[in-house]
């Protein structure tokens, strides 16, 4: 099951963010907790943190664009993939 990642309000009066750098990138594990970008706000720059866990799957917000508050900015596929296990040559 598919999750979105919402552009949170890091302030009183945030009414949106500029995603300045992406922590993460399509196809990489995220867990719940783990810093997954940064983003300019009316008063700071600051990181977000993943609110959920799995794959990242896709990026809604580019870097350089700008997200309302609430506004899904990346979608995370909640099943994490398993790593394939290389025998090791004996």
């Amino acid at each position: 099951m598919s999750k979105q990642l919402l552009m949170p309000r890091l302030s009183e009066t945030m009414v949106d963010g500029k995603i300045l750098a992406w922590y993460k990138h399509p196809g990489e594990q995220v867990n719940q907790g783990d810093v997954v970008a940064e983003v300019e706000t009316d008063k700071a720059t600051m990181e977000i943190e993943s609110t959920e866990s799995g794959v990242l799957s896709e990026i809604l917000v580019d870097e350089n664009e700008v997200a309302g508050v609430g506004a899904a900015i990346a979608v995370l596929d909640g099943k994490a993939k398993m790593q394939e296990k290389i025998p090791e040559k004996l």
